[in-house]
Order: structure tokens, then sequence, then C-alpha cells
């Protein structure tokens, strides 16, 4: 099977999200490691960008909707798919952690290792994706997948490790990477995974009947709902509005953060609705390579044999996994015994009937 093959991509859409998927997370974490201060922190309140972005977002997907529809018809379906909106509670609370800790995870990391280190979720959503799709992966799919981890932590080992004697070199690497950093990794990782394949659950599934902007109305009016808390538990709601906090983000870089970051939440709801969150997985290690390169060439972050050989290692790993791809198609385009047998499944896994009904209806 080709690399850029049919099955892979099933339509010219298709790879075109998935270019504009990897260019733009490539932009956002060197926008946003641009925008840092000498010290590594930020002169801006990170998580009013975050709320301002989704804001953004919110009015680009209703902008795009009611160009082929009315606010009356946007109105409607809201209503109709009420249980829906509070279903993408979820998924947005999970987003609002991954983006805040972007900012954090950035200060401490150099884009190329950041991406490195959140490779780490390509084997936890390979587990959430069999779970909640009853999709059991081959074994090429989970050897590709673990290839692909070894691939991004390849790059860690022996790295930034002051060596005091051979005797201490293992716990001298352990000790290393057992900070609050790492952890927030971590968290990035499962809110990622989790956020990824629930909201791909929601779009060919509970939520297939929806349209896909409304949906992602109901993402980002709980995204924008969740940064208000965040700001008001940590006392920052109205200092964050205040004309000196505002005037910090009203900056080109600051801006072309929030745009950018906008554009992401646009594209990955086209990625899921398209593709599925496995893919999703090897574009996030497929900007590893653009990354390092960019960085050695903007910031002058060097490429070192670590970097080098890790992406050599995702390079083999998306490979293999070009050769038997995840199909996972919306209820929508499955034939009735593809329907039938999918509606059975998911319906048992969630325990509720809502996904067997709704597969025999569609």
């Amino acid at each position: 099977m080709a690399l850029f093959s049919a099955e892979l991509f099933p339509t010219k859409l298709s790879f075109v999200v998935f270019i504009s998927y990897m260019g733009l997370f490539i932009n956002q974490g060197i926008l946003v490691t641009a925008s840092k201060s000498p010290d590594n922190s930020y002169s801006y309140n990170t998580v009013t960008v975050v709320l301002l972005t989704e804001l953004l977002k919110l009015m680009a997907a209703v902008a795009i909707f009611v160009r082929d529809h009315s606010l009356a018809e946007l109105l409607e379906e809201s209503v109709k798919h009420k249980k829906v909106c509070l279903l993408y509670f979820i998924p947005a609370a999970l987003y609002c952690l991954y983006n805040n800790l972007q900012f954090v995870n950035l200060s401490a990391y150099d884009p190329t290792t950041y991406y490195l280190l959140l490779q780490f979720r390509v084997v936890v959503t390979g587990v959430v994706f069999q779970v909640l799709f009853k999709k059991v992966l081959s074994r090429m799919q989970w050897l590709s997948l673990l290839v692909l981890t070894v691939g991004c932590v390849i790059k860690e080992v022996r790295h930034d490790v002051v060596t005091v004697s051979d005797a201490d070199t293992s716990h001298a690497s352990l000790l290393s990477y057992l900070d609050i950093h790492l952890l927030f990794i971590m968290l990035q990782v499962f809110s990622s995974c989790f956020a990824g394949v629930y909201n791909e659950f929601l779009l060919k599934d509970t939520g297939v009947e929806v349209h896909i902007m409304v949906a992602n109305a109901f993402m980002y009016l709980n995204s924008i709902l969740c940064n208000t808390l965040v700001l008001a538990a940590r006392g920052q709601l109205v200092q964050a509005f205040q004309a000196d906090s505002v005037m910090s983000i009203m900056r080109p870089g600051v801006l072309a953060i929030i745009a950018n970051n906008a554009a992401i939440g646009i594209v990955t709801s086209l990625f899921l609705r398209n593709l599925n969150s496995i893919l999703k997985t090897f574009a996030s290690a497929l900007e590893l390579m653009f990354t390092a390169v960019l960085c050695w060439l903007i910031f002058g972050i060097p490429v070192d044999v670590y970097t080098a050989v890790a992406i050599l290692i995702v390079s083999a790993a998306t490979y293999l996994y070009a050769q038997n791809p995840v199909v996972n198609k919306a209820k929508t385009e499955l034939t009735p015994t593809e329907r039938e047998k999918n509606g059975t499944s998911l319906g048992t896994s969630l325990g509720s009937p809502r996904g067997s009904k709704l597969a025999q209806s569609v």
C-alpha cells in the first residue's frame, strides 16, 4: 500500500486537513516559544489567551454555519441537540486543561522536546480508541504505535543529564525527569488522549446527526465556561480584562497565537470527522521532524544525535502504520451490515441503548 493511499486518505479534503493540522500545530509551538520572555515566563495572561481563542473559535463556527443556514436554524439545532451540548463539556474541560498546560510546558521545554514527550499519548490513544470504538488494533498497528513511542522517548535517554560517575548514571537519569513539568506533560497526554477520542466518538456516534459546526459551537461554549471558571478560581477574572492585561495581548505575536490556535480547533474537528484519533497521533509525530528543523533555524536549538535517531524511528513507524491504517467511519457512512455491527458493540460498550438505537436509525 502506498504511503498516501486512498484507504489512508479517502478524499482530497482529508489529505488537506491532515497537512493543515500538522502545519498549524508546528506554528503553535514556534509562536508560543517566540512569545516567551528571556526568563521563560509570559508577559501576558495565558488563560485569557486561551479564553479569547475559544471565543474566536465560537465566532468562526457560527459564521461558517450561518453562511449556508440561518441563526434561527442554529438556535433550533442547539435546542434539538441540547443533550449533546452537555456531553461536550467533558472534552471541553479536558481541552481546557491541555491548552493551558501547553503554555506551562513550553516555558520549560523547547518545542522539539515538548512534542517528543507528548508522544507518550500514542499508546494511550490506542487503548482508549479500542475501548470506546470496539475496534481491535492489528499486530501491525500496535507494532507501529510501539515503534513510534520508542522513537519519541529515545531522544531523552541520557539527555541533559550530568553524570557524576558511572555508578550514579542511572540514578541521575531517573531523578532528572522526576519533576513537576513531567507531571504536567503526563496530564497533557491523558487529557489529549481522552478528549480526542471522546470528541471523535461524539462526532461519529452520539452526535453524528449534529452539523459539525454546531458541534464545534457546543465545544467552544463549554470551553469558554471552563476557562472562565479557571480565571475565577485563580482570582484573575476581573484583572484579566483590565486595560493593562488587554494591551499585553494586543500584540502581533500574541494575536497570531490566538488566531493559529483557533484554526487548530476548527481543523481538529474536521480531522476527527474525516479521519481518526490514531492517525491524529501520527500527524503529531510527523510534526517533530519539521519542528526540529525550524527550531534549529529560528531559535538555534541544535538537532543532536538523539533527535535525529528519534526522527528516523518515527518516520519508520509512520510508514509501518500506512501499510495497515485504522479506518473508523461515521455511522452515516456505514453500510447496513457495518451499522448493525457497530451499533451493537457501541451500545454495549457504553452501557446505553441509545448507541444501538441511533445506529439503527441512520
